[in-house]
């Protein structure tokens, strides 16, 4: 029995890998000409998510800010979900569904690239962050699972990860934040050597 879970874990991210692999090739591609464009025109990357996304969106900004493999200066990047004085504040004055609007008025500047992760792309409180952003006047991405789920396409990009399991949309999820970060250590235009 436990060596059937197993393989059925392996064989189900095996198989949305390779089907990712196929549909987010040129998504991945226009996502880091977003995060480029953003930290060549002085603007910084604001990430945020809930439970699983939140640590894929913390996971990002430490990426960014310490490096991935290659020693380079650190870029600017902020997770939204890491401070719980913040987040308690907001969630208790104004409800959980502002947590992240109201940092995002407070923080974001047209030049910064605003990315909310939902595996269900209908979490509240990233979709009002989302929004707050274009309010601004900022690129946003949503990364999250299939299509279907969205209600509407009004961001710069959707990631949409063909999977109705969250775990796999979530290793899908970290797999493209990876590959951002290999590309941005290749890119000697974002950073010294």
């Amino acid at each position: 029995m436990k060596k059937d879970v197993i393989s059925n874990c392996f064989e189900q991210l095996i198989a949305i890998l390779t089907l990712s692999q196929k549909c987010l090739k040129s998504e991945i591609d226009f996502f880091y000409t977003l995060v480029a464009d953003t930290y060549r025109s002085g603007g910084k990357l604001i990430i945020f998510g809930n439970g699983g996304s939140a640590s894929d969106a913390q996971h990002f900004a430490a990426e960014l800010i310490g490096k991935y493999k290659k020693v380079r200066n650190p870029l600017p990047a902020i997770s939204l979900n890491s401070d719980s004085s913040v987040l308690t504040c907001i969630s208790n004055d104004f409800g959980y569904e502002h947590v992240f609007s109201r940092q995002i008025r407070a923080l974001a500047n047209k030049n910064d690239l605003l990315i909310g992760l939902s595996t269900s792309g209908t979490s509240v409180n990233v979709i009002n962050g989302l929004n707050e952003a274009l309010n601004i006047g900022c690129k946003s991405i949503l990364m999250t699972g299939p299509k279907e789920r969205v209600q509407d396409n009004k961001y710069s990009l959707n990631i949409f990860v063909p999977s109705e399991s969250t775990a796999r949309i979530q290793e899908v999820h970290g797999l493209v934040i990876h590959i951002l970060c290999k590309l941005i250590d290749e890119d000697k235009s974002l950073h010294d050597d």
